[in-house]
C-alpha cells in the first residue's frame, strides 16, 4: 500500500512500441534501471509495467538505505 502511495506522488512516462514479430506490446520506462516489459494488450502491458516499476523503486530505495546505512557507520 505505501509503495502505490508513493508512485502517486510521482509521475513516470513510459514508450511503448508494437512488435510485428512477436505480436506483443513492449514498453520500457526511461531513466528507471530494469523497468521494462511487454503484453498482449495495451491494458496487460500497462498493468505489467506498473508492476515492474513497483518492484524497481523498491529495489533502488533499499540499495539507497544500505548505501546510507554503510556511509553512516563508516
Amino acid at each position: 500500500m505505501a509503495e502505490v502511495k508513493r508512485l502517486s506522488k510521482k509521475k513516470f512516462f513510459d514508450y511503448i512500441e508494437w512488435d510485428p514479430v512477436t505480436k506483443l506490446y513492449v514498453g520500457i520506462i526511461p531513466y528507471v534501471p530494469g523497468a521494462r516489459s511487454q503484453g498482449k494488450t495495451l491494458e496487460e502491458l500497462n498493468q505489467n509495467l506498473k508492476e515492474v516499476l513497483e518492484l524497481c523503486l523498491e529495489e533502488m530505495e533499499d540499495i539507497e538505505e544500505s548505501y546510507i546505512s554503510h556511509y553512516q557507520q563508516g
